[in-house]
């Protein structure tokens, strides 16, 4: 799949936290905002503007997608109950998110590989500098724009606002 051109985030399939395979078409016209996450990160307290984001906009065709990933810091070190309990209890997280994941080096995940082609970070950089890094997708599933983890998620809104 990799480097093959006109694809789009919905010639992937990720897996939910639970494992079961959840294929991407199934947000096919939505605006989309995928983010690498972290349960012991300093950026952790963005899960509730990530979350506010999502509740404001998801009647509109709006959904948040959370990737947690371990490998910064080791600050993902739970397993998916484990992390599906600490989003739930900690943040009331209601945006799906999937399972663990690579999102630098040989192992990476094929769509983070790909939101990382189409759009480079700060001075033309490929990697994911650090956990909440976070990739706006428009309706036709192309990646709109790239945001660093600093990035608070209220400052996405009117980005977000002028896909829907």
């Amino acid at each position: 799949m990799a480097g093959v051109a006109g694809m789009s985030l919905y010639d992937f399939t990720a897996k939910a936290l639970d494992g079961v395979p959840a294929p991407l078409a199934a947000y096919r016209g939505q605006v989309l905002l995928i983010v690498n996450t972290a349960s012991q990160c300093g950026f952790t307290p963005q899960y509730e503007g990530l979350e506010a984001l999502y509740r404001k906009f998801k009647d509109r065709g709006f959904a948040v997608l959370g990737f947690p990933c371990n490998q910064f810091g080791g600050q993902e070190p739970g397993d998916a109950a484990e992390i599906a309990s600490f989003c739930s209890l900690t943040y009331d997280v209601t945006f799906p998110l999937m399972a663990k994941v690579e999102v630098n080096g040989p192992h990476a995940d094929s769509l983070y590989a790909w939101l990382k082609r189409e759009k480079k970070g700060l001075l033309g950089s490929h990697a994911v500098k650090w956990n909440f890094t976070k990739f706006l997708i428009d309706r036709e599933g192309r990646v709109a724009a790239r945001f660093g983890p600093t990035a608070k998620p209220g400052s996405l809104e009117s980005g977000i606002e002028a896909l829907l």
